[in-house]
C-alpha cells in the first residue's frame, strides 16, 4: 500500500483542481481524502487542534485515510527542558485519531545536535509508547554516514522509529525567480539525501518546482526505491510539496502515473468531469 499526501488538506487555491470552485472549506478534508489516502498534517506544528476539531478530523476523512501529525514546534523545538506534563496533553488531545493517526512526525530544527540526543531518547520513550513516529533531523553532522548518522540510525531503530527522508534537490535546481521560489529555498532545508528505511513504513517529503519536467528528472530514483519498499511488503508513506502547493496535487498525481501503481488520485478531478461534461 502507498500512502500518498501533500502538506495539507485545506487550501483553496485547490478550488477547479481537486475541489469543486463552489465546495465549503469545511468540506475540503471530506473531497480532499477521495483522491489522497494521506496528508502531512503541518497545522499541529504551529497550533493545536481543539478537541471538537480532532473529532471532526476523524468524521471527516474516508475509512482508508491515515494522517500523519507533526509534534508541535513549541515542543518539538526546546531543548532546554523535557516537558513531559504537556506533551502528554497534546498526545491525549489527538488519541481520538489512534486508528487513523500512521505516524507522529517529530521535526527537529537545524540546531538539534548530538548534545540534545539524551533528551530525544526521552521523547521517543514517550511517543512511541503510544504512536508509530517518524524523526526528521536538520543537522549536516546526522548526515554524515559515520559516527552520528550511525548513532541515529541505531538509536531510532531501538525505538522502531522511522527516520524521514527530505529530497529538497529540485527546488533548489533553479533559481529563485519568484517570489514562492525564494521563499521556499529560504525556509526549507537543502541536505543530503539518504534512502534510509528503518521500519515498515518509511517516509519520503519531496519538495518540487512548478516545473514537472523538473520534478521528474529528480524523482526517478525515488519511483524504484517505492516499487522495491512495496515489492519488500512495506507502506511507504510518500508527500509532495511545490513552492507554494499549488501545484502540490499535480506533481503526486504525476508521480504515481509513473510509477505504475492504482491509487485514488488517479480518479478523475472536478476540474475533468467539468471538461468531460463539456464534450
Amino acid at each position: 500500500m502507498l500512502y500518498l499526501g501533500c502538506p495539507v488538506w485545506a487550501n483553496p487555491q485547490w478550488k477547479n483542481l481537486i475541489f469543486n470552485s463552489k465546495l465549503d472549506p469545511s468540506d475540503f478534508l471530506a473531497n480532499y481524502s477521495r483522491y489522497f489516502n494521506s496528508v502531512e498534517g503541518n497545522t499541529s506544528f504551529y497550533a493545536d487542534p481543539s478537541p471538537q476539531t480532532v473529532m471532526r478530523w476523524k468524521e471527516q476523512s474516508s475509512d482508508g485515510f491515515r494522517f500523519t501529525l507533526k509534534v508541535p514546534k513549541r515542543l518539538s523545538h526546546q531543548f532546554q527542558q523535557f516537558q513531559h506534563a504537556e506533551l502528554q496533553l497534546w498526545l491525549d488531545l489527538i488519541a481520538p485519531l489512534a486508528d487513523k493517526l500512521a505516524m507522529v512526525h517529530l521535526q527537529l530544527p537545524a540546531y538539534f545536535s548530538p548534545e540534545h540526543v539524551s533528551w530525544l531518547k526521552q521523547m521517543l520513550n514517550a511517543l512511541c509508547s503510544s504512536f508509530s513516529v517518524a524523526v526528521e533531523v536538520r543537522h549536516p553532522v546526522f548526515f554524515d554516514k559515520a559516527e552520528h548518522e550511525i548513532g541515529l540510525n541505531r538509536l531510532l531503530r531501538d525505538f522502531d522509529a522511522e527516520r524521514v527522508i527530505f529530497d529538497s534537490r529540485a527546488l533548489f535546481s533553479v533559481p529563485a525567480t519568484t517570489a514562492a521560489l525564494l521563499d521556499a529555498q529560504r525556509k526549507k532545508p537543502y541536505l543530503p539525501v539518504h534512502a534510509v528505511a528503518l521500519t515498515k513504513q518509511p517516509m519520503l517529503r519531496f519538495v518540487g518546482t512548478d516545473d514537472m519536467a523538473i520534478n521528474q528528472h529528480y524523482y526517478q530514483p525515488w519511483l524504484g526505491k517505492v516499487r522495491q519498499w512495496l515489492d519488500e511488503g512495506k507502506t511507504p508513506f510518500c508527500f509532495f510539496h511545490s513552492p507554494d502547493n499549488l501545484t502540490a496535487p499535480q506533481l503526486a498525481r504525476q508521480f504515481v502515473l509513473d510509477l505504475g501503481i492504482d491509487h485514488p488520485i488517479q480518479a478523475p478531478w472536478p476540474e475533468q468531469q467539468s471538461q468531460l461534461s463539456l464534450l
